[in-house]
């Protein structure tokens, strides 16, 4: 049985028309002790199609709406995605003054370059512009305090134009170490999120040697999340992420109320 889900997304977010109830009710059906409503807020997005901004309000008045609907039969947690970018964090600090339960960091432009476009990758070797995307990683959780987990710290292998896109381990460790010190020293977690097998990369995000090194360095903090933007996706290929938490040596998973951790046996 599954526990929660912590990264989901609604028609909150621009990246998906799913009515947040939706997202409950595949949720209870599940049996999910959580859920965490963590839809998109990333100011200045380069594409103007897809601006990932929502009013605080009619966000927090719907999952309040639902939290006394579904009372009984599962706990929402209002949730936050944050796309972080150095230039933007008066803002992020700003909007951040809300009421959340939980938010992730996450790293969806880079030098102000849209992941999803060649933008960051013209002109670099895989190895340039996925080491560009791990320095932007490591910049943002040395000085933002704001976030519980960073989200699918190495998901850029499921961008660019590169033949071969698989992110080898070793290659990056360097760096990743660096990362994963700089969370644990501060009080932060991470996330193990499923969406990588949904995108055909056959792994999660982080793979295995993140979780697993996050671990040897002595983290505990870490949810698992689907990222998913359709009702079907809720908890999609947990139990490979269960796993995974049970082999990486962890026993607990974490669940956060008022941005404060509490821990639960897998």
């Amino acid at each position: 049985m599954f526990i929660a889900d912590y990264h989901t997304h609604s028609s909150f977010s621009s990246d998906s028309k799913t009515p947040l109830e939706e997202n409950i009710k595949k949720a209870v059906e599940l049996g999910l002790s959580e859920i965490a409503v963590t839809d998109h807020i990333d100011f200045d997005y380069p594409d103007p199609d897809y601006p990932f901004l929502f009013d605080y309000t009619p966000y927090r008045n719907e999952i309040e709406r639902l939290k006394e609907k579904y009372k009984g039969k599962i706990t929402i947690r209002t949730g936050v995605e944050i796309g972080v970018q150095p230039h933007v964090l008066n803002e992020i600090e700003e909007f951040l003054k809300n009421d959340f339960d939980f938010v992730i960091a996450s790293s969806h432009v880079v030098n102000k370059c849209d992941l999803c476009t060649n933008d960051l990758f013209e002109g670099k070797t895989k190895f340039m512009a996925y080491l560009a995307y791990f320095a932007d990683v490591l910049n943002n959780v040395k000085t933002c305090d704001f976030f519980n987990v960073y989200g699918h710290i190495d998901f850029i292998n499921r961008y660019g134009n590169y033949e071969d896109k698989k992110m080898i381990y070793s290659d990056y460790k360097f760096i990743t170490d660096e990362i994963l010190k700089t969370l644990i020293e501060k009080g932060k977690g991470i996330e193990i999120n499923t969406s990588g097998f949904r995108y055909g990369l056959g792994h999660t995000h982080p793979q295995f040697e993140l979780v697993k090194r996050y671990k040897e360095l002595g983290g505990e903090i870490i949810t698992v999340g689907s990222d998913a933007h359709l009702p079907k996706d809720i908890c999609a290929d947990f139990d490979k992420a269960y796993d995974m938490l049970r082999e990486a040596g962890f026993e607990y998973l974490t669940l956060f109320c008022g941005k404060r951790a509490k821990f639960v046996k897998i």
